[in-house]
């Protein structure tokens, strides 16, 4: 078997163990690491304390929804502020380029080893490998540690497999996967094993995450930054769902809706707040007011994000570009009278991207926990929008209403607008899906783009058009007409090539998609 040392995995053991920072494991900080062994793991407290590492895990780093219908980069927003559009790689990602990665310096955030969905396989490696050697802990607190290692590390790898591989199909199980990592060693192989070998493996991983005996709340209060029965139903509901397999996925919600099911209540303003307005003025013209809305505090500050009480599991797409510009498509579906969401998180005429008082010629933007993080972790709301979607697809028309109305109550302002009404399956369906990206824009509707255009289901696929000029290596070419470009159903670009900084320190063996 080829073997290689992955240099990026060397660096990430170093980091790993440097984050700890718990005074019970200061001797475990001050030991020199090596190649072969890194720092010796030797308690369960270091083996928890890994596990707790929040503000480094908490962040999912994931480039793909550029490609979606949700962002509104196109040729006439570009012309409006052309000089602001600096950042490269968002307009490669926007229109599918493939071979951008060659020409950018940096890794994808969600691959890059040392601080992507690969360092969190390493700490749920380093707890899984160490579990049984290390003193201390109960049989019942290594059980839940191995339990939460397995869930960290099927999410990690069921983000990466949805970003830079090929939808999971029969037609496609036989596709280049991903390297399988088990352990914690730098000259562990590289190979892509097959798709169908990595979703097993994710399974697995499943399976044992599904063990774990930790209710979410605690003492009155929810530590959804740790794995618990609730997290792994939630993250096995989307799994499910992604998988169109409605049955398991309806299962896997219903457990989660069982034992947590609160919601924010949009319409209530003790649990939504309002910063201080600012007015900023455009040159020889209007002057706007922005007043933004409860999430939007403090980026650096975590306790607004541990504050939404609808997390199942802490995570957030952070993503680092500030530009979250939502597509004409996905603003028509807004009510923007009645709908909350559309209130609190759609700023006309602003976005954050363009600074703090900098006019945008009316261009909008979408924030959540602030400038760029929204919630990516399983949430209640995703567990009613999966509840609803499964019962509607399985038959189930008056149960699917009653669940997609539970949550349009703490999101509609109260009145005649509040309930969806359907005359057929069909007609459910479609306003499910609609309802679902109004609730997720940005953060799940790569993965559906995916998973609708694999399923038994034809009325749900999604061709992705978009208009822009042509692109080069420099950017876009505004000299040249601006062209129709299309991400097709069975498109190979539906996985995101792998950076080529990593194919160089793959050597050879970590291998390209073929496009």
């Amino acid at each position: 078997m080829k073997k290689i040392i992955n240099i990026n995995f060397l660096a990430i053991s170093i980091f790993v163990f440097l984050v700890v920072g718990l005074g019970s494991c200061q001797k475990f900080l001050d030991e020199r690491a090596s190649k072969n062994s890194s720092l010796p793991l030797e308690t369960i407290e270091q083996l928890n304390a890994l596990m707790e590492q929040y503000g480094t895990l908490y962040s999912d780093e994931n480039p793909a929804w550029m490609g979606t219908d949700d962002y509104g980069l196109n040729a006439t927003t570009y012309d409006n502020k052309r000089g602001n559009f600096t950042f490269l790689p968002n307009i490669f990602r926007a229109f599918w380029d493939i071979d951008f990665n060659k020409f950018t310096a940096n890794s994808d955030a969600l691959w890059a080893s040392g601080s992507g969905e690969w360092r969190d396989v390493f700490y749920a490696n380093a707890v899984l490998v160490n579990l049984g050697k290390v003193t201390g802990g109960t049989d019942a607190e290594k059980a839940r540690l191995k339990a939460e290692a397995h869930l960290l590390r099927a999410y990690a790898y069921w983000q990466l497999a949805n970003t830079y591989c090929l939808p999971y199909t029969d037609a496609n199980k036989a596709e280049m996967g991903l390297p399988i990592k088990k352990s914690t060693s730098f000259e562990e192989d590289l190979s892509r094993a097959t798709l169908e070998a990595t979703y097993q493996f994710i399974e697995s991983d499943l399976q044992e995450a599904l063990k774990i005996n930790k209710p979410l709340e605690v003492g009155g209060r929810p530590q959804h930054w740790r794995a618990s029965t609730a997290s792994v139903n939630g993250f096995a509901a989307r799994y499910y769902l992604n998988r169109n397999n409605y049955t398991e996925a309806l299962k896997y919600a219903n457990l989660a809706l069982g034992e947590y099911s609160k919601l924010v209540n949009y319409n209530n303003i003790s649990e939504m707040y309002y910063g201080s307005p600012f007015t900023y003025s455009v040159t020889g013209g209007p002057s706007f007011t922005c007043q933004f809305p409860y999430t939007h505090n403090n980026q650096t500050n975590l306790v607004d994000m541990f504050g939404w009480k609808e997390f199942l599991y802490f995570r957030v797409q952070n993503f680092g570009s500030w530009f979250y510009l939502p597509s004409q498509d996905l603003l028509n579906l807004y009510d923007k009278v009645n709908d909350r969401r559309y209130e609190y998180h759609i700023v006309e005429n602003y976005s954050y991207y363009f600074g703090s008082n900098t006019p945008t010629n009316g261009l909008p933007g979408y924030v959540f926990f602030f400038k760029d993080r929204i919630p990516s972790g399983p949430t209640t709301a995703e567990m009613y929008l999966i509840r609803a979607e499964c019962l509607a697809r399985t038959g189930n028309v008056s149960g699917a209403l009653t669940a997609i109305n539970t949550l349009r109550t703490a999101r509609i302002k109260p009145g005649a607008t509040v309930n969806l009404t359907a005359a057929s399956q069909a007609e459910a369906i479609t306003k499910i899906l609609q309802e679902r990206r109004r609730e997720m824009p940005f953060v799940q509707r790569w993965y559906d783009l995916r998973r609708f255009n694999n399923n038994a289901d034809p009325n749900d696929d999604v061709i992705v058009t978009k208009q822009f000029y042509p692109i080069t290596i420099s950017g876009p070419d505004v000299t040249k007409p601006v062209q129709t470009y299309r991400l097709e159903k069975n498109s190979r670009k539906y996985a995101l090539p792998i950076h080529n900084n990593e194919l160089i320190s793959g050597r050879g063996i970590l291998l390209q998609n073929i496009y």
